[in-house]
């Protein structure tokens, strides 16, 4: 049986961990959706983010790296996240996690086309039937097994509005390779995230101004710590280590592990348990997720 490399496991391990941050945060975006505006959110996350990333950078001593990047494509990278986070949480206002998280079941796909588009790269057959495979998985414990919820499904505007954001999502994570020209994966997220406070900044001033910073609960102030910290700061670094590694489809499958994650937030966070029959859909994931990591084709 063929063993992957170690620079290749760790990017499956870092991926890993990328989807149980995330998944937190879909959680804890949902709860505070409707009590501050999305582009605040966004802003705020994005800035505390920034600043803990610099710390990191300056701990390290890499800021001789920060000449390799490229303004442009930073801007690039930053304003298609911003995106993505935008009309994630804009869409949570009107459509419920559970439909989000169907349309997000479509990123990898995407992903797979424009890591065709951009390097010609192509997957074999195996690699897209196992990322579909896990795509029904994840929607297996979106909808929790029932073909009841499967038929209640409707498409309204934050779907729709979150299908752009997921289409920014994969064009990003497809862009992350291409774009970095020998930079540290911390410097590149350091770059991306700084641009992503000017475009975010420029485009929503009055959101944040007028939002009452000093009038928020504790419970808004800390999750959008967590959001800032550990599913951007973090996560960021995560996708942008694993996408140099890894082919985009590849990175962005590790997302169907994510609704596993959101079963055991809601249960610990919530105090929501879940039926059993959904880890018919967490083992087809699992199996899925072993298959891409013992695949010989990066």
């Amino acid at each position: 049986m063929w063993i992957p490399s170690k620079t290749i496991l760790s990017g499956h391990i870092a991926m890993l961990c990328f989807s149980m941050l995330v998944s937190v945060s879909f959680v804890a975006g949902a709860r505070i959706a409707n009590q501050i505006e999305p582009n605040a959110v966004t802003f705020s996350r994005f800035l505390i983010a920034v600043l803990f990333i610099a710390i990191i950078v300056t701990a390290q001593n890499k800021w001789e790296y920060a000449k390799l990047l490229s303004a442009p494509r930073s801007i690039v990278l930053g304003l298609l996240i911003a995106i993505y986070f935008i009309t994630m949480f804009e869409g949570l206002k009107t459509a419920s996690s559970t439909s989000m998280a169907v349309v997000f079941t479509l990123t990898p796909v995407l992903a797979g086309f424009f890591d065709l588009f951009f390097s010609g790269r192509k997957m074999s057959k195996k690699v897209w039937s196992t990322v579909l495979l896990a795509a029904v998985g994840a929607l297996w414990i979106i909808f929790d097994g029932d073909l009841k919820n499967v038929r209640a499904f409707s498409v309204g505007y934050g779907e729709k509005l979150f299908f752009i954001g997921c289409i920014c999502h994969a064009l990003y994570a497809a862009l992350i390779p291409r774009f970095n020209q020998g930079e540290p994966a911390i410097i590149q997220t350091f770059g991306t995230l700084s641009a992503g406070v000017i475009v975010v900044g420029l485009f929503s001033s009055r959101e944040i101004y007028s939002t009452p910073w000093f009038d928020l609960s504790l419970f808004v102030l800390v999750t959008i710590c967590y959001l800032a910290i550990f599913a951007t700061a973090t996560s960021f670094f995560l996708i942008q280590y694993s996408a140099i590694r890894l082919s985009s489809i590849k990175v962005m499958a590790y997302t169907y592990a994510i609704p596993i994650w959101v079963v055991f937030a809601e249960a610990i966070f919530l105090d929501f348990y879940t039926s059993y029959i959904v880890l018919v859909g967490a083992a087809i994931i699992l199996i899925c997720l072993l298959f891409l990591l013992f695949d010989r084709e990066s």
